[in-house]
């Protein structure tokens, strides 16, 4: 964890997101939104996840701090991050966290361009690049029609596929298989949980046969207290995370 940038940024996260809403207001928050995650994933396909100002700044706080150190573990245990790519796309970038994680593993070398079909999300990242000192942009678009650059680009696709219907998700697929053979490294991350992808094997599959490879991690978290008090107040009690990774190029 690239301490204290990390440390600074949940500060920062702290201040913009908790200066309106109480504490109990966000732990209701951080409960609906980790029920829809797991049981009610079809919710996120029509943008349910950022409906309302507590959700978003649940998500902000909680979620995008974890989903940065597992990027940020997973990305530097595949060695992804060194030689540091070109730049870095970040599909479906939610508040740009998974992005700004690789790049910060880069060093804080290469720019982020982040895109989400949500205006929140695009505004968050561009504060979240901004914050940690990256240079980055974010834009609103639907991933699976972003044209990719060609050369040593990093594209990773964090907790996106899961949110798509078989024919975007089929699409984006093929998008990110043609990137990898242009140069660039692609990264998709999951979660664990068979429910929540269940066409996790046949993609898997299909990297693999491209010559990409699939891994499982367990990451070790040691919360910092901001996210270990709204983890016990939301009752999810995270000691540690679950992913799944299928990965290509570079």
């Amino acid at each position: 964890m690239p301490d204290p940038i990390f440390s600074d940024w949940l500060e920062a996260l702290e201040a913009r997101h908790l200066a309106d809403l109480r504490v109990p207001e966000l732990t209701r928050a951080l409960r609906a939104l980790s029920s829809a995650y797991v049981e009610r994933r079809h919710a996120l396909r029509r943008g349910a996840a950022l409906d309302s100002a507590g959700k978003r700044a649940a998500f902000a706080l909680f979620f995008a701090p974890l989903h940065f150190l597992v990027v940020h573990h997973v990305v530097t245990r595949l060695g992804i991050h060194h030689p540091p790519p070109d730049s870095i796309v970040d599909l479906g970038c939610g508040s740009g966290a998974s992005g700004a994680a690789w790049a910060l593993a880069a060093g804080g070398v290469p720019p982020v361009f982040g895109v989400d079909r949500h205006p929140w999300a695009v505004g968050e990242a561009a504060w979240t690049y901004r914050t940690l000192g990256l240079q980055g942009r974010a834009r609103v678009g639907d991933a699976p029609r972003v044209r990719l650059p060609r050369g040593d680009v990093g594209i990773i696709a964090a907790y996106l596929l899961n949110e798509l219907d078989d024919e975007p998700r089929g699409t984006l697929v093929a998008t990110l298989l043609d990137a990898a053979r242009r140069g660039g490294r692609v990264l998709v991350l999951e979660p664990i949980a068979r429910a929540a992808a269940p066409w996790w094997d046949a993609v898997a599959s299909q990297v693999i046969r491209a010559g990409g490879r699939c891994d499982e991690w367990l990451v070790p978290l040691d919360l910092p207290p901001l996210l270990e008090k709204f983890d016990r107040a939301a009752g999810l009690h995270h000691r540690q995370v679950k992913a799944r990774s299928i990965s290509i190029g570079g």
